[in-house]
């Protein structure tokens, strides 16, 4: 169950330099609202509530130092009543928080028709928009002048309620039944937007508003309910899907932070205010409020009190968890560095290694031909100078015998050569001198 939020304040965004000044002029959220730093959550809720109805623009609409004075009271107070933020604000300051992003909330009552039409048309297209109480409405609940209506404990009521007005009830309750606990219920069937709020009565006999649960869809109704069973229960906000989305493992962990306990968990004997706000944009809202005792819900109560102990339970593991994890995740982002380091080097050098290769195997044709050439050159020269030796050797043998044949027969003896003859001598002195190395001898 959430409570209550009011404004329609949002920080402008600006270059860094400008958001660095803005900062710097901001005023301590515990000064605006006038607290102390220990202030608890309702302390807080009730100093805004104070300057939210004193400064609202509905009542200041021609007094700009009013909606200053409104506007930073409305910034202020979304980040003490945020834990989270509140945490970040004490350790660091503004700086800790993304104030400039943050979007507040909006009292519909307080806008021209044009901005309704525009928040309207963001929200059909799926652009989160939250909205608040009307200021109106909160004065006249302060200062006692509503009309509330008896609802009986145990029976419905079906009403419709125009837009950003209100529909106010009081359940009156015994000690047995106060002891047994009591859970408020409010539904849609034609899905229609609207608020939950339980008021408390002070002394002047006015109501102030402690408790706001905002209707949500559950099938095909919009829904909506508080339970007040004697033990602590606690209410879930979800997170910002914009933030989870830049930064999913942070949301992770802070995703039970939205898990606070509500501040009222028991009701004690006599009457007990609740209303029905209308949240539509432009139409009035259908719905049905019914009050029961938590007597025939024994069973569920038990098992609502041992998971919701899991849940807190398990926001603490989370919290040891993630310090594990963020020490493994910056070991895994080194590893993973060094193996696409090593992988490069690894590339590196076989690249170089084949480059070396290529250098060998890219021209092998010129260079082997060239050293084959000169090879091959000098055995040819050999062969040349082999026969001409066996040239000469024949020569030198068949001039000595001719020679002496010659001055045996004497010039007076000697014969005319026939060319017989001389085909008969060549053939004897042809001698083939190749050999065929493949034979044996």
């Amino acid at each position: 169950m959430a409570g209550p939020k009011f404004g329609s304040f949002k920080a402008e965004k600006g270059d860094s330099a400008a958001a660095a000044g803005a900062a710097a002029q901001r005023r301590d959220p515990y000064e605006v609202l006038g607290v102390g730093r220990n202030a608890t959550e309702q302390e807080i809720k009730s100093a805004f509530r104070r300057m939210a109805l004193k400064y609202h623009p509905d009542k200041n609409s021609d007094d700009p130092v009013a909606s200053e004075k409104f506007q930073e009271a409305t910034f202020s107070y979304n980040i003490l009543s945020d834990p989270d933020k509140r945490r970040q604000y004490d350790a660091s300051g503004f700086e800790a928080i993304e104030a400039d992003s943050q979007e507040l909330e909006l009292d519909l009552s307080s806008l021209n028709t044009v901005n309704t039409v525009f928040a309207a048309l963001f929200s059909k297209l799926g652009v989160p928009i939250k909205t608040t109480v009307s200021a109106t409405v909160l004065e006249e609940a302060l200062n006692g002048s509503v009309e509330i209506s008896q609802l009986q404990l145990g029976k419905s009521l079906c009403r419709k309620v125009e837009k950003q007005s209100a529909h106010f009830y009081s359940v009156d309750i015994t000690d047995k039944e106060a002891k047994m606990g009591l859970v408020c219920r409010v539904h849609s069937t034609s899905k229609s937007k609207f608020k939950l709020l339980y008021f408390e009565l002070e002394d002047n006999g006015g109501l102030s508003l402690a408790l706001q649960e905002d209707s949500a869809k559950t099938g095909k109704v919009t829904s909506a309910g508080m339970f007040f069973l004697g033990f602590p229960v606690y209410r879930f906000e979800q997170n910002n899907s914009a933030a989870a989305a830049k930064d999913p493992d942070s949301a992770f962990f802070k995703r039970l932070d939205g898990f606070q306990p509500c501040e009222v968990n028991e009701l004690k004997a006599g009457s007990h205010y609740f209303a029905v706000y209308g949240d539509n944009f432009f139409k009035s809202a259908s719905y049905t409020i019914e009050v029961v005792s938590a007597e025939p819900f024994s069973a569920q109560k038990e098992k609502l009190r041992s998971v919701e102990a899991k849940i807190i339970a398990k926001r603490s593991e989370l919290s040891k968890f993630e310090s594990e994890y963020r020490e493994v995740l910056a070991k895994f982002t080194e590893m993973t560095s060094r193996y696409a380091q090593e992988m490069q080097t690894i590339d590196d050098l076989l690249k170089e290694r084949n480059a070396i290769h290529a250098s060998y195997t890219n021209n092998p044709t010129l260079q082997r031909s060239s050293s084959s050439s000169k090879g091959k050159s000098p055995s040819k020269g050999s062969r040349s100078e082999d026969d001409q030796t066996v040239k000469k050797e024949k020569k030198s043998k068949s001039q000595p015998m001719e020679g002496s044949k010659s001055d045996d027969e004497g010039p007076e003896n000697k014969k005319e050569e026939t060319p017989k003859d001389r085909i008969r001598r060549k053939k004897w002195f042809n001698i083939h001198l190749k050999v065929d190395k493949r034979r044996p001898c």
